[in-house]
């Protein structure tokens, strides 16, 4: 029996090495995906500021083909790795093909999410219509609504939990597998070397157990972060530049008293 054990756990860990290959692969993908949607995103910018309206349309639906690959790319992710994760050899052959398919139908569930809604998309025509009118609120939408839609990104928490430092501001981010929540690096692995090897979640609320081999870093998290950063650095707060501008003028102010 014993034998018979160990060689299911050898072709089990197979599985799932080939599974994690496949969707490293896929996410560099993504990724690829995600920077080509902020290369064209860019270019319909310039267009923009040109009045090349036809030619900006013309890249927004180019941008909304990418996404819908994009998200195809996620779903195909997700598939695979639970796929690989799930699988226990049996007597019987295996037919991987159906198990893959099973699991993309049970991931995009009884309905498919809209294009139109997708947060890169949202952030596409926000940029453009802020080009010629900054500041008001696009047409349909309210102004509350652009708040919430336009800061939408894929970072679930702003800093880590355990070093305190922002995800912007580290040098080795990881992301939990299964809760998505980014750690720094060093700080989590210690954290779970120092509860044995498996640790619940530091982030208040969240269920997950976490492992040494549960946490990475992939392309997709380096361009979630790059895009937080970007998002940080056109969010300045003007209050930040008042009070500065207030103080030199204190400062002037005292220089001619004296």
């Amino acid at each position: 029996m014993a034998p018979t054990s160990s060689r299911s756990s050898s072709v089990h860990e197979r599985i799932r090495q080939a599974a994690a290959t496949i969707q490293d692969d896929n996410q560099s993908l993504a990724s690829e995906i995600r920077k080509s949607i902020d290369r064209l995103r860019n270019i319909a910018l310039d267009l923009e500021r040109e009045n090349q309206s036809q030619k900006v349309k013309e890249l927004e639906n180019a941008v909304l083909e990418l996404i819908e690959i994009y998200e195809e790319c996620q779903l195909f992710s997700s598939a695979v790795r639970s796929v690989g994760d799930a699988y226990e050899p049996e007597p019987e052959l295996t037919i991987f093909g159906k198990l893959f398919d099973n699991e993309m139908a049970k991931l995009r569930g009884p309905s498919s999410s809209n294009p139109q809604n997708h947060p890169l998309l949202r952030k596409f025509r926000q940029e453009i219509w802020d080009v010629h009118h900054h500041g008001q609120p696009m047409p349909g939408d309210e102004q509350e609504d652009i708040v919430m839609t336009s800061t939408q990104t894929n970072i679930l928490n702003a800093a880590c939990p355990l070093s305190g430092k922002p995800v912007i501001e580290l040098s080795s981010p990881v992301r939990g597998k299964d809760c998505k929540h980014i750690y720094d690096k060093e700080a989590i692995l210690g954290y779970i070397k120092s509860n044995g090897g498996d640790a619940g979640c530091p982030i208040t609320g969240c269920p997950r157990i976490l492992l040494a081999d549960s946490v990475s870093c992939d392309h997709l998290l380096l361009c979630d972060i790059e895009e937080l950063r970007s998002m940080s650095k056109q969010n300045v707060p003007t209050d930040v530049i008042e009070d500065f501008t207030e103080s030199n003028e204190d400062e002037d102010s005292d220089e001619d008293d004296m």
